[in-house]
């Protein structure tokens, strides 16, 4: 989700399933004033959704811009029966390491039981 998608839903939803982990952070106090400052001008969103939400933006953003490199194995071919190579940059790497990591904690998940 793009962060500029954040204020319309933001007023209209209540947001996806969360882990049993929690992640503690420290913020700068510039950033901890405007996450406060969000969270009065959203109230249905407390800090911690606001947080969240924008941190999934960031994560979504940063995604899109992992580059693609091509490989020199073709994967697949495209409708006009062009080749398509492997990816072999960071954004593979990054789609392999999410899909175990969320395997997972889905086992975690499973393991703490409905929050």
């Amino acid at each position: 989700m793009a962060i500029k998608n954040l204020l319309q839903e933001w007023a209209e939803t209540a947001g996806p399933q969360r882990t049993a982990r929690e992640y503690a952070v420290r913020l700068p106090m510039h950033d901890a004033a405007r996450i406060a400052a969000l969270a009065e001008m959203f109230p249905l969103r407390s800090e911690t959704a606001v947080i969240t939400e924008l941190l999934t933006a960031a994560l979504d953003e940063l995604e899109n811009c992992l580059p693609y490199v091509e490989g020199t194995r073709i994967v697949e071919k495209d409708e006009q029966g062009d080749p398509i190579f492997e990816d072999v940059g960071p954004s593979r790497r990054f789609y392999e390491l999410t899909r175990k990591c969320m395997i997972e904690l889905q086992k975690q998940q499973e393991k703490a039981g409905p929050l």
